[in-house]
């Protein structure tokens, strides 16, 4: 679909690189401490024994082996020349020092060109940072955190039993940022607890902590959860796909025009899963919301400050161009 009303992640990839990226996942055998006991048990509510990871390869598998059989896959198959290396399920940064130096040290191969560290937000520490920044000035691997904050609404992350709370993911960011790393956000659109204004704040809280990036999910329940069973209990009602899109589009007005988003609707197993997307095709779902915005003349960012000073600023340019003169 050219020309899409919004600034994709694979638009940022060729921007900054010069051609499409692959990303190739990595799976380790972790947890986190919201399952063993560090901070809860159990962990969120619609979170899998795995993690939030499928069609990976076995944990068993060295990183190494990992990265050397995807990339031989997806580059023979996508004629790929430049990869990230992604660590996906769990929290990749929830373990000791000397294991997270070999793990990001593995990744220090000639098609590498960034590593994607998939973490909690109560899981950034200052001597990982400090690590991986020496890692980058030698290699010139670019690092991207990604961690999940969902909703803005604090009420909805307890009821989502997240272990953390919206001052522990500002926290995280501003720790983060402070290194210059990219960081990359997770949210999820159709909460049963969330309504508009909620979206709209999540992205502008998104703005001001400098987010770069941003995974967009409905909410798909996967079988064996808690939120399956308050699903099967009937105590929980479900966005309607009409109501999650409308989300998706005022979040991408919000979201500041230079945020790459990485997906506009995510998907989960089907054989895992008893509900996902409203039994719709998610390039449906995602065609039927770039096609409204189209349709509209909607833009990424075009109720963001950002966009409303940069017109403000445009519209004005004149006036503040002859005081100026006037003024001299």
């Amino acid at each position: 679909m050219a020309n899409i009303p919004y600034y994709s992640v694979s638009t940022y990839y060729k921007d900054t690189y010069g051609q499409k990226v692959y990303k190739l996942p990595i799976k380790l055998s972790l947890t986190c401490p919201n399952r063993d006991g560090a901070c809860g048990f159990g962990g969120c509510i619609y979170c899998s024994e795995s993690g939030g990871s499928f069609e990976n390869l076995p944990s068993s598998m060295t990183v190494d082996e990992q990265l050397e059989k995807n990339y031989k896959y997806i580059k023979n198959k996508y004629k790929a020349n430049k990869f990230i290396a992604y660590f996906q399920n769990f929290s990749n940064t929830y373990m000791s020092i000397l294991v997270f130096k070999d793990m990001i040290k593995a990744c220090k191969k000639d098609y590498i060109v960034g590593i994607s560290i998939a973490t909690r937000s109560d899981c950034i520490s200052e001597d990982k940072l400090k690590f991986l920044k020496s890692f980058h000035d030698e290699t010139g691997i670019d690092i991207t955190f990604e961690l999940g904050l969902q909703t803005a609404n604090y009420r909805t992350l307890k009821i989502l039993n997240r272990g953390e709370s919206l001052a522990d993911f500002i926290s995280a960011c501003k720790l983060i940022d402070k290194y210059k790393f990219r960081i990359s956000t997770h949210v999820i659109l159709a909460m049963p607890w969330d309504d508009i204004d909620d979206t709209i704040e999540t992205a502008r809280i998104l703005n001001a902590l400098n987010v770069k990036e941003v995974k967009i999910h409905s909410l798909f329940i996967i079988k064996n959860t808690k939120l399956a069973k308050m699903y099967e209990n009937n105590e929980i009602n479900l966005k309607t796909k009409e109501e999650y899109q409308k989300n998706v589009v005022e979040f991408l007005r919000y979201i500041s025009p230079d945020c790459a988003i990485a997906r506009l609707v995510g998907r989960a197993p089907k054989e895992d899963s008893i509900f996902c997307n409203w039994d719709r095709s998610r390039w449906l779902i995602r065609d039927e919301i770039v096609t409204y915005m189209q349709d509209n003349n909607i833009n990424q960012g075009d109720k963001s400050q950002k966009e409303i000073y940069r017109k403000i600023k445009e519209e004005n340019y004149d006036l503040f161009s002859s005081r100026t003169t006037r003024n001299r």
